[in-house]
């Protein structure tokens, strides 16, 4: 296993981060425990999770993951070996109206609340990296295009959050903070005020990362790089469809996209289908499979601080850690840039 660190701190974390947004749902607790233990004993030492989870989230499934997570690590007595990440869910936006009733701000009220609840899942007394799920604003997430800005938008100013986890910081229920899916101009915006204000310094960016989605590097790998963020790739293999296994309309037993057909839609169309056959020619024609060589361009970005796999059984852990070690050639480099520069980012 190799590993980094969280920015600006000496807290050491594995290249390769378990994300477990699927326990609950997708995978049952029993693997869920298998992964877990297995994670662990292949250098794992990171987890990433969310109230949101378990995903597709609902009313029945939300917070689900922290429980199975928090009953697995009371049972190991293990939570001094786990860097352990979770995220408070941002302003409501049509769907998870379920949590604190739709009123999801980044106010004290709601992240007081939604804090506590995740330590009580999790059984434990603090989180090492606590994370702002997406933005209190209106911003393009989740594949949205278009920006449109809403000037009577209710959105809680960056300063007052800031202050906020500041507090949790010195109560000693946090150890740091990150940002997930937000912008350049909302990352610049919370590092200059944790500075300006000596606030709390943001560490982490968790955005969507992939052969199918390399918005980051035009948007924030210069602020990734000078203000020293590293990026936190979440969805590596697109959700699971850089797999390959759902090409030609196939529907694999126990894939996710079998099970929640209407899931993330925007890696399932036939144009994004056509993009992702020229890329596992291109990882046949070089003697790999197109999750190792989709995993292990992740992997080699120099902007990265850790990668979120996201496995549904202990095979695919496996696979998925392996591809760290793979070291993608000039020739391979080369035909990967030619698909993108053909369609750059397809699923934004």
């Amino acid at each position: 296993m190799q590993y980094t660190h969280l920015s600006t701190t000496n807290i050491k974390v594995s290249k390769a981060c378990l994300g477990t947004m699927s326990f609950g749902a997708h995978v049952d607790e029993e693997t869920s425990i298998k992964v877990m233990d297995k994670a662990l004993d292949l250098g794992i030492n990171f987890f990433d999770t969310a109230e949101l989870y378990s995903i597709p989230s609902s009313k029945e499934t939300h917070g689900l993951t922290e429980e199975i997570i928090g009953r697995w690590m009371k049972q190991r007595n293990n939570r001094d070996k786990i860097v352990l990440a979770s995220k408070v869910v941002g302003p409501n936006r049509g769907f998870a109206d379920y949590i604190r009733e739709g009123e999801t701000h980044f106010d004290e009220k709601n992240i007081r609340e939604a804090i506590e609840a995740s330590l009580k899942r999790l059984q434990t007394d603090y989180l090492d990296l606590y994370q702002l799920h997406w933005p209190d604003r209106n911003v393009n997430k989740f594949g949205e295009r278009e920006f449109k800005f809403d000037k009577d938008e209710k959105a809680t100013p960056i300063e007052e959050t800031l202050e906020v986890l500041q507090k949790l910081k010195k109560e000693g229920k946090v150890r740091t903070f990150g940002l997930s899916n937000e912008t350049p101009w909302g990352t610049m915006e919370f590092l200059r005020l944790a500075k300006e204000k000596n606030l709390p310094r943001m560490v982490s960016i968790q955005n969507n990362y992939s052969l199918l989605t390399r918005t980051f590097e035009t948007s924030l790998t210069e602020i990734s790089h000078r203000e020293d963020i590293g990026l936190l790739a979440y969805s590596p293999l697109g959700y699971g469809v850089l797999g390959g296994r759902y090409l030609d309309g196939n529907k694999p037993k126990g894939g996710r996209f079998t099970k929640y057909s209407n899931f993330a839609g925007r890696y399932r169309t036939p144009f994004v289908e056509n993009i992702i056959k020229k890329y596992k020619t291109l990882a046949e024609e070089n003697d790999l499979t197109l999750p190792q060589m989709a995993l292990a361009f992740v992997y080699k970005q120099d902007f990265l601080t850790s990668n979120i796999i996201g496995p549904s059984n202990v095979k695919q852990l496996i696979e998925d850690v392996g591809a760290m070690k793979i070291q993608l050639t000039k020739n391979v480099l080369k035909g990967i840039q030619k698909i993108h520069e053909e369609c750059p980012s397809p699923c934004a």
